[in-house]
C-alpha cells in the first residue's frame, strides 16, 4: 500500500515520506492537540472535499482515492500527518445472517503507544458486529473515512453491496491555523475565538468561544436573505427580509427597522357645511369621511400636518380639526386649539402642524377630519378644498 507516512517508522522514513508529509495543517482544539482530518481541496477546484473519496467499485470492493490527512494521538504523542498518493482497493468481508455497519479507516500503528509490534499507517476496514445498529468505534489514532452498510448475506455471488445506497461519508477537514475551515459532515466545535469556517450552504461563521455565529453578526453587519427566516442572536441585529425591508430583532421577533412613512392623502374634492358642531361629512364631496391611517414608530412621536383652502365669510370662521383614534378606541378627540382656521370670503390655503407623543409602537392609529362654520344666522358656509393630512414618523 502506497499510504506514506512520517515519524512512525523507526527506520527506513525517506527524505521523500518527509517531503510528501510537510502538510501544515493543524486546526487546534486545545493548546497543544489539532483536530483530525482531511486537506481540503479536489482536481479542478470542483469539490471542497476529495482527498480519501471512497466509493463502491466492484460487487464487494470499495476505491480508496488518494489524499493527504493528519491524526492526532493522545495528548502526549503528537500528530501523524499521511498521504496517500495512489488509490487502494479494499475488499469487504461477505455479509452473515444478519446486516452490519463495517468501518473505513485510517490507522495509524504506532508499537511505542499500541505494543502490536507495528510501525505505520494502514487504509483498512473494520468490520462491524452482525445486528448491530452502530459502526465500530474507531480504534485510538486512527481517522474515519466511510461507513458501510452490508446486508445480510451479502457476497459477490448474490449480487454484492449496493453502493448507491450502502456508503455513508465520515470525512471531516482541517486547515492551517487562521485558515477558513469548510464544513463537510459533522459540524465540530471551533478551537479559539476568532476561528472561521464557511458551511455546507455557504455561509461564512465565526467562533466566539462558544458557538458558532454567523460572520453579519460578529462583524454587526447586516444578516442577508439568504440566511432564511431565523432568529436573531442579540437585541439590535439586522437582516434584510425577502420584501427588500431592513429589520431589527428586538430580542423576540424581528420588526421594521425605519418605519414607512411619511404617510399622506389628499382630495382635491370640494366641499362645505353649515354644521356648527364638527362633522366628517361635507356636502358636495364624495370622500367621506376623509382619513388617514399610520403605524407608530418606536419613538412614539409623529409630527402631523393637515389643512385645506377655506373659504366663509371674512367675520365667520370655519375650521378643520382632526380626530386621533386606535380601532374602536378614541385616543383625541377634535379641539378648536389644534384646528386650522379661516376667516375670509375668498379661498385661502390654511395649514398647521402638531406632535403626537405617547402613542404605542407598531400599533395603527387613524387620524379623521372633522369640519365646522361658527354659528350664523346668514346662512354662511364653511367650504373646504384641496384638503390634505400628512404624518412624519419621528425617530
Amino acid at each position: 500500500m502506497n499510504l506514506r507516512s512520517s515519524w512512525v517508522a523507526e527506520t527506513g522514513q525517506t527524505r521523500e515520506d518527509t517531503r510528501l508529509n510537510q502538510i501544515g495543517a493543524t486546526t487546534p482544539v486545545n493548546p497543544v492537540q489539532v483536530r483530525s482530518g482531511i486537506l481540503p481541496g479536489s482536481y479542478g477546484g470542483l469539490y471542497r472535499l476529495s482527498g480519501f473519496w471512497t466509493e463502491g467499485t466492484a460487487l464487494m470492493s470499495v476505491t480508496v482515492h488518494e489524499g493527504r490527512a493528519v491524526i492526532q494521538g493522545d495528548i502526549s504523542q503528537g500528530v501523524y500527518p499521511v498521504s496517500l498518493t495512489t488509490p487502494v482497493v479494499l475488499t469487504v468481508a461477505p455479509g452473515t445472517d444478519q446486516p452490519r455497519k463495517d468501518l473505513v479507516v485510517i490507522r495509524i500503528y504506532d508499537n511505542l503507544y499500541d505494543g502490536q509490534l507495528r510501525q505505520e499507517a494502514k487504509v483498512e476496514i473494520m468490520q462491524g458486529a452482525p445486528g448491530s445498529p452502530d459502526r465500530p468505534v474507531a480504534p485510538p489514532r486512527s481517522l474515519p473515512l466511510c461507513e458501510i452498510t452490508v446486508p445480510a448475506n451479502a457476497s459477490a455471488g448474490t449480487g454484492g453491496i449496493q453502493w448507491n445506497t450502502a456508503l455513508k461519508d465520515l470525512r471531516t477537514p482541517v486547515v492551517s491555523i487562521g485558515g477558513i475551515l469548510p464544513v463537510e459532515g459533522e459540524i465540530l466545535p471551533g478551537g479559539y475565538p476568532g476561528q472561521y469556517q464557511d458551511t455546507a450552504n455557504n455561509q461564512l461563521q465565526r467562533w466566539d468561544g462558544g458557538k458558532w455565529v454567523a460572520y453579519p453578526e460578529a462583524l454587526g453587519g447586516i444578516v442577508p436573505t439568504s440566511a432564511g427566516n431565523v432568529s436573531g442572536s442579540y437585541v439590535g441585529q439586522y437582516r434584510d427580509n425577502t420584501g427588500g425591508w431592513l429589520q431589527r430583532w428586538d430580542g423576540a421577533t424581528w420588526k421594521p427597522a425605519v418605519m414607512p412613512g411619511p404617510y399622506f392623502t389628499d382630495s382635491s374634492d370640494w366641499g362645505d357645511t353649515s354644521s356648527s358642531t364638527y362633522t366628517s361629512t361635507l356636502d358636495g364631496r364624495t370622500n367621506n369621511p376623509f382619513s388617514l391611517t399610520f403605524t407608530a414608530p418606536p419613538s412614539k412621536n409623529v409630527l402631523v400636518t393637515f389643512g385645506s383652502r377655506i373659504r366663509s365669510r371674512n367675520d365667520l370662521y370655519a375650521y378643520m380639526a382632526l380626530k386621533l383614534t386606535q380601532g374602536a378606541t378614541l385616543v383625541q378627540d377634535t379641539n378648536d386649539e389644534w384646528a386650522a382656521i379661516c376667516a375670509s370670503d375668498n379661498a385661502i390655503s390654511t395649514s398647521t402642524t402638531r406632535r403626537l407623543t405617547g402613542l404605542t409602537p407598531g400599533l395603527s392609529y387613524t387620524l379623521t377630519a372633522f369640519f365646522r362654520v361658527v354659528a350664523n344666522t346668514a346662512g354662511v358656509k364653511g367650504g373646504f378644498d384641496n384638503t390634505f393630512i400628512r404624518v412624519d414618523p419621528q425617530f
